[in-house]
């Protein structure tokens, strides 16, 4: 008997402290990889729309997406008004409800005459970083993730706008229905109001949703479905909620579907007003960020990926 109760005590003791697979699940990002998707993505320059260097990174980040494994990956062509461009995406497939799907996008292209390294090769980065963790093939999704980088957000937003009036809008029954868009614009530069040398103390994850869209209610609760994922799985930035997400590509989809942006800063309070010196800027370079810089975007893919996890059905399959 004693022996039979000390089994129960250990497999009881055994189930309350093994790792969830949300805990296993982000154990697999990893910074260095973080960091090396931002240096990929910068070497091409700052990857203005219509040159060959936007071209160049549209090819880069394809053959990552299928050098993680993805063979679905696809080119969204549109008309902008320097001529035709392509958005890019990958989608992990659900097991359990595929025609349900959350799209995580940042933008590809830059401006300024730098690497545009934060703007948005940091955002770039989370959803690359994502999409690898997920490609794993013990990795399972019940409902479908969508993992898209944006062109032309720089002159007009419409490489994200045609795509929300093709694909959601006017969506066919082809076309999984978007549960949520999570949209990552400028990650890393936090260094305060007006921004000093090195990051602030109390530097953290500024979540965004627009108050004044058609899906204000729904978005607030995917705001704080991600505040409550980095607080459990990613506390050494806090996420912050706001309610006036602007000049990002998921004000393309506020009144569509959630929508939400994570950034650095709030972009009417802070960005627009200095907070980040290298914006728009040569010196948006990869060398001028440190390692601070570098984790705290960082936490924002795992902000993200444990705001996924739930949301998404993410599990791991066990071997036999």
């Amino acid at each position: 008997m004693r022996f039979l109760v000390g089994i129960l005590v250990t497999l009881t003791l055994s189930a309350q402290t093994a790792p969830s697979d949300s805990t296993r699940i982000l154990a697999r990002l990893d910074l260095e990889k973080y960091k090396a998707h931002i240096k990929g993505l910068a070497q091409f320059g700052d990857r203005v729309q219509g040159t060959q260097r936007n071209r160049d990174a549209i090819d880069w980040l394809e053959k990552q997406l299928r050098s993680f494994g993805y063979s679905n990956v696809e080119r969204h062509r549109f008309m902008s008004t320097d001529g035709p461009l392509e958005n890019i995406y990958a989608t992990k497939t659900g097991t359990g409800t595929p025609k349900e799907m959350y799209i995580v996008s940042a933008h590809m292209d830059g401006r300024g005459g730098g690497e545009a390294a934060d703007d948005d090769a940091s955002g770039c980065a989370v959803v690359l970083e994502l999409a690898r963790v997920l490609a794993m093939p013990d990795v399972r999704t019940s409902r479908s993730v969508r993992f898209i980088f944006w062109n032309n957000e720089e002159f007009g937003m419409d490489g994200s706008g045609t795509y929300a009036l093709e694909r959601v809008s006017q969506a066919s029954s082809a076309e999984p229905k978007v549960l949520g868009v999570i949209q990552h614009d400028m990650m890393m530069y936090d260094h305060g109001m007006p921004p000093g040398p090195k990051q602030r103390p109390n530097a953290d994850i500024n979540i965004e949703y627009q108050a004044n869209s058609k899906m204000a209610a729904e978005s607030a609760k995917l705001a704080a479905a991600l505040q409550e994922a980095n607080r459990t799985q990613s506390p050494d930035y806090p996420a912050i909620i706001g309610s006036n997400m602007a000049g990002t590509d998921s004000i393309q989809f506020q009144d569509l579907v959630p929508s939400v942006s994570l950034r650095e800063n709030e972009r009417v309070t802070g960005i627009i007003r200095g907070s980040n010196p290298n914006h728009h800027e040569p010196t948006d370079n990869y060398e001028n960020y440190t390692e601070e810089d570098f984790r705290l975007g960082f936490s924002s893919a795992k902000t993200t990926l444990g705001g996924l996890v739930p949301l998404s059905g993410i599990t791991l399959v066990r071997s036999r």
